[in-house]
C-alpha cells in the first residue's frame, strides 16, 4: 500500500534528508587516496549522532555498519573496511538517517583522485539518468515512466541497469511501497499522486546487469567485474512537480 504524506510529513522527511545531504557532502570532501571506508563509516555515524539522529542502516535486517561503501565493481551494500582507497577508484556512498519519526536516504558515487575517462562517463550517465527519472515524477504519470526514462538513457549510453535492486517509497519506514525498478515499459504501474515520497536510485553497470552477493551476505558486485555507479535522491510528488528533498539547501 502506497502511503501518501501530508505537507507536514513531507517537511519532516525533508529535514531528515537535509541531514543526509549534509553528511554526504562532508564525506565527499574526505574521499582521497589513502583514506579507508571504515573511517568514513565512523565519521558518518558520529555526524548523525551529533544531529540527534539515528543511522538508518546500522542493524537494519542485520546490516552491521552505518554507511554502505561500495568500491569499483561493488554495486550496493558494500562493507566499510580498512583497505586504503586508491587513485582511480570510484566509491559509492549510500547513507540514511532516522529523525523525528521519519527517514532520509540518498547516495552518490565519487571519484578517488583522478579517474579514467570511462569511469567519469559512467558517473555522468548514471547521475543524468537519476535526474531524467526524477523529471517523470509528476502527478498523473505512471511509476514505470520513471523506470523507463532511467533505462532508456542508460542503455543508449551502452550501459546496463541493475535489475536485482530497486528504488522505494520512504517515510515512517525506510522501505515502503511502491518499489521503483530502474527499467520497464512506460505507462504501467501505479499512477503518481501528490504526497508520494520516493527514493529513486539508479544502479548502473558498465558491463552486464547481472550481480552476485558475496559471502558476507550483503555486498553485491557485478558478475563480470565491470564498474558500477549508484546515485539516489528522495523526492516528493507534488501538484507543482517533483521536489527533491535530499539536495543540500543553502542556508538563508
Amino acid at each position: 500500500m502506497v502511503i501518501l504524506k501530508s505537507p507536514r510529513e513531507i517537511d519532516k522527511i525533508r529535514r531528515s534528508n537535509q541531514m543526509v545531504a549534509e553528511i554526504l557532502a562532508t564525506l565527499k570532501k574526505k574521499v582521497t587516496p589513502g583514506t579507508d571506508t571504515l573511517t568514513l563509516d565512523k565519521m558518518a555515524e558520529s555526524l548523525a549522532l551529533e544531529k540527534k539522529a539515528v543511522p538508518a542502516f546500522k542493524g537494519y535486517r542485520g546490516f552491521p555498519y552505518s554507511l554502505c561503501a561500495s568500491v569499483n565493481d561493488q554495486v550496493v551494500h558494500g562493507f566499510p573496511n580498512r583497505r586504503p582507497l586508491r587513485e582511480g577508484d570510484i566509491l559509492s556512498l549510500d547513507f540514511g538517517i532516522y529523525y523525528d519519526g521519519y527517514y532520509g536516504d540518498a547516495a552518490v558515487t565519487v571519484s578517488v583522485g583522478r579517474i579514467s575517462r570511462e569511469a567519469q562517463r559512467l558517473l555522468k550517465v548514471t547521475e543524468e539518468a537519476l535526474w531524467l527519472g526524477i523529471r517523470q515524477a509528476v502527478v498523473g504519470n505512471r511509476l514505470s515512466d520513471i523506470s523507463h526514462a532511467i533505462q532508456s538513457h542508460v542503455e543508449a549510453a551502452g550501459y546496463s541497469v541493475v535489475r536485482k535492486f530497486v528504488g522505494h517509497g520512504i517515510g515512517r519506514d525506510l522501505h515502503e511501497d511502491p518499489q521503483i525498478p530502474n527499467y520497464g515499459k512506460p505507462g504501467t504501474g501505479v499512477r503518481l499522486k501528490p504526497g508520494m515520497v520516493l527514493a529513486i536510485e539508479p544502479m548502473v553497470n558498465a558491463g552486464g546487469y547481472d550481480v552476485k552477493t558475496l559471502e558476507d551476505g550483503w555486498t553485491a558486485v557485478t558478475t563480470d567485474g565491470s564498474l558500477s555507479a549508484h546515485f539516489e535522491h528522495t523526492i516528493a510528488v507534488t501538484d507543482n512537480g517533483p521536489v527533491v528533498l535530499s539536495v543540500l539547501e543553502e542556508p538563508e
